[in-house]
């Protein structure tokens, strides 16, 4: 059985459909996950990566783990080893952490991996660069006033489809031959905020204005909802990115067997939250 935690999220959701649409048996956990959340017929269970405390019961009979650490997880002191204690103990043999882009390129830091990467347990790592569905946090101006406001409108980096991470975090959980591998996730093409309000217009097929935000006007809104932390490294890639944070990676294809999905196919696809 397989274990799937941020169950309700970007990735989480597309993976415990792509477990499903395998024959896997598939736990969707999350803290509050419902019915509502799952497909028909799997089993869900709440429970909070920060208190390991929670994990024993929602991990039993399984072999498999899918682990997703969100930025409540490192606010609230998060312990990825706690999280291994327990997996370990409940007989887990196999790991995927989601990880990012910015621990490989040095931009954030590798205290979530070193206990995954240090363990004996069957780890993968996934390090995705910005998500496509980070831009949902658009969607409210958007449908309000046809108006995006972002910081480094010009600023281009490789966002990924969350449907391609969830597509290889499902193959690296059910296929051998990726113990041991850290994948880099990157979208097709390198893409500007600017370009990306572009394409959210195309979508929508109506004009949507685009507004550059300063730097201190965009960390007052990011602190609204990230610890301070995230808001820096954040904005350092988005405003000053490394070389390798530009590059476009193979990762995605060479695992997939298909180039990585591009910002307008997935803007086409969830045109309606913006709508």
């Amino acid at each position: 059985m397989i274990v799937v935690t941020g169950a309700t999220g970007n990735v989480g959701r597309p993976l415990v459909r792509a477990l499903v649409a395998a024959s896997e048996k598939v736990t969707a956990v999350s803290r509050r996950i419902t019915g509502r959340d799952v497909p028909a017929g799997v089993p869900f269970r709440q429970a909070d990566l920060a208190d390991a405390r929670t994990l024993p019961p929602v991990l039993d009979g399984a072999d498999k783990l899918f682990v997703l650490t969100s930025g409540d997880f490192v606010s609230a002191g998060g312990d990825v080893g706690a999280v291994l204690d327990a997996a370990r103990a409940a007989g887990i043999r196999r790991i995927v952490l989601l990880s990012s882009q910015g621990v490989a390129t040095g931009s954030h830091p590798d205290d979530l991996e070193k206990p995954v990467t240090r363990s004996d347990l069957e780890w993968t790592l996934l390090r995705p660069s910005g998500f496509h569905s980070n831009t949902l946090a658009w969607a409210e101006s958007v449908r309000a006033e046809r108006m995006i406001a972002a910081p480094f409108g010009d600023v281009a980096l490789p966002p990924v489809d969350p449907d391609d991470i969830a597509a290889v975090a499902a193959a690296a959980l059910l296929e051998d031959g990726h113990a041991g591998k850290a994948y880099v996730l990157t979208g097709p093409a390198l893409i500007s905020p600017r370009q990306q309000a572009s394409a959210i217009a195309d979508a929508l097929g109506e004009p949507v204005r685009f507004v550059e935000l300063s730097p201190a006007e965009a960390r007052a809104r990011m602190l609204r909802f990230m610890p301070e932390p995230v808001v820096e490294s954040t904005l350092a890639i988005l405003g000053t990115p490394k070389p390798a944070e530009r590059q476009v990676s193979p990762d995605v294809e060479a695992v997939l067997g298909r180039p990585p999905r591009t910002f307008a196919a997935w803007a086409a696809r969830n045109a309606a939250a913006f709508e």
